[in-house]
C-alpha cells in the first residue's frame, strides 16, 4: 500500500484518529467508534468537529500509517518484535519500517502499572490502601489522572495527605524499583485483574423477578418498599416495563394508550422502535392517522437520543398509569389471573 506521501509525524495521534474515521465509510466508522470507551469517543468526536480541510495526500498518508501499524501488530503477535522487523523491512522502505517499529515498540513497552488502568477502582483501592504511602504514590503517579483521583479520594484522610506529599516530592525513580514494585503487584493482584466477575442481584434482578410475579404480589412489595426508599422503587418500575414491552399490551389497551399520547411524542418515540412494535402501533390507528405519523417520522430528520428516550418514557408512564388503574392488561404480568371471562 503506497497511497500517501505526506509527512504525518507532526500530526497529533487524536487528529490522525479523526482523519482516519473521516476517511472510512460512515457505517464502518460508526462500528469502529462503538468499540471505544465513552471518554475516547467524546475526544475523537470533538476532534472530528474541529477538523477542517485535509489534503488528499495527508489523508492517504494517515490511512497508510494505520495499515502499516495494523500489519506490524500482526507480525508482532506472530513472532515478536524481531520477526516484525524482518518482515517490515522487506515490505516497506527502511525509513517507514523504522518509524512503524518505533511506534510498535512504544506500545509493547507500556507505561508502568498500565495493567491496573482497567481494574475496577473500588477493588484496586481495597488492595493497595494498606501499602506503604510511597508505594501508593508511585502507583498513582503512573495511573491516568481520573483513576488516580478516584483512588486518592477513597483513601483515609491522613493517608491522602501523606500520599500527595510524596507524589509532589517525587522526582526521578530508579526503573528497577518501579519494575520490582510492578512485579510484586502483578503477582498479588493477578486474580483481581484477570478474574471475570459475574453480576448478581441489583435493581435489574428485582425488576425481572417482579415482572414474573402476580400483580398483587408486585403491588404489595413496591408499595411497602416505597415508604422506605421511593427513589429505588422508581428505578425498579422503570426497568420493569420498557418501551418495547408495549408489544405485551393487547390491541384494546394500545388504543387506550394512543388516546393519551401526542402525535409529536409518538413519532419521536417510534424513531428507534422495532418494526414489530411499529406495526402493532399502526394497526391500532386509522390509516390516515398512521400515515401522518409516518410522514412526521420521515421529515423529522436527525434527533437526539435523549429526546427519543424522553418521548418513549412519557408513553411508558401512560402505560403504567393505565395498568395501575386497571384500564389495560399487560400480558405476562399477572393481570389475566384477575379477570373473569
Amino acid at each position: 500500500m503506497r497511497g500517501g506521501s505526506a509527512d504525518t509525524s507532526s500530526i497529533r495521534g487524536l487528529t490522525k484518529s479523526a482523519i482516519l474515521l473521516l476517511s472510512l465509510e460512515r457505517d464502518i466508522a460508526a462500528a469502529v467508534m462503538r468499540q471505544l470507551d465513552p471518554d475516547t469517543i467524546e475526544e475523537i468526536t470533538r476532534e472530528i468537529a474541529q477538523v477542517d480541510r485535509v489534503s488528499v495526500e495527508t489523508r492517504g498518508a494517515v490511512v497508510e500509517e494505520f495499515y502499516n501499524l495494523a500489519l506490524a501488530n500482526q507480525y508482532v503477535k506472530q513472532g515478536g518484535i524481531s520477526y516484525a522487523r524482518q518482515l517490515l523491512e522487506k515490505v516497506l522502505p527502511s525509513d517507514q519500517a523504522a518509524h512503524v517499529l518505533k511506534m510498535i515498540e512504544h506500545q509493547v513497552h507500556k507505561q508502568p502499572f498500565s495493567f491496573l488502568a482497567k481494574t475496577d477502582t473500588e477493588n484496586l483501592t481495597t488492595f493497595i490502601q494498606d501499602e506503604h504511602p510511597q508505594t501508593i504514590a508511585l502507583i498513582l503517579s503512573h495511573l491516568p489522572t481520573n483513576k488516580a483521583s478516584e483512588i486518592l479520594s477513597s483513601l483515609p484522610a491522613a493517608k491522602q495527605v501523606e500520599v500527595v506529599a510524596r507524589i509532589a516530592r517525587m522526582d526521578n525513580t530508579n526503573p528497577e524499583v518501579i519494575k520490582e514494585v510492578e512485579q510484586g503487584l502483578t503477582l498479588r493482584l493477578s486474580g483481581l485483574v484477570s478474574q471475570t466477575y459475574q453480576k448478581v442481584g441489583g435493581v435489574e434482578s428485582v425488576a425481572e423477578i417482579l415482572n414474573l410475579a402476580d400483580r398483587s404480589t408486585e403491588k404489595g412489595i413496591l408499595e411497602a418498599l416505597e415508604g422506605q426508599d421511593p427513589d429505588l422503587v422508581e428505578q425498579i418500575r422503570r426497568l420493569m416495563f420498557v418501551f418495547e414491552d408495549i408489544m405485551l399490551v393487547n390491541d384494546k389497551g394500545i388504543q387506550s394508550v394512543l388516546k393519551e399520547i401526542d402525535n409529536e411524542d409518538l413519532a419521536l418515540a417510534l424513531k428507534t422502535a422495532s418494526p414489530d412494535l411499529m406495526d402493532k402501533i399502526f394497526r391500532n390507528m386509522s390509516e390516515r392517522a398512521a400515515q401522518l405519523i409516518k410522514e412526521d417520522m420521515e421529515y423529522m430528520g436527525p434527533v437526539r437520543v435523549s429526546d427519543v428516550e424522553a418521548a418513549q418514557q412519557k408513553i411508558v408512564d401512560v402505560v403504567r398509569r393505565l395498568e395501575d388503574a386497571g384500564e389495560i392488561i399487560i400480558s405476562g404480568r399477572g393481570g389475566e389471573k384477575e379477570m373473569i371471562v
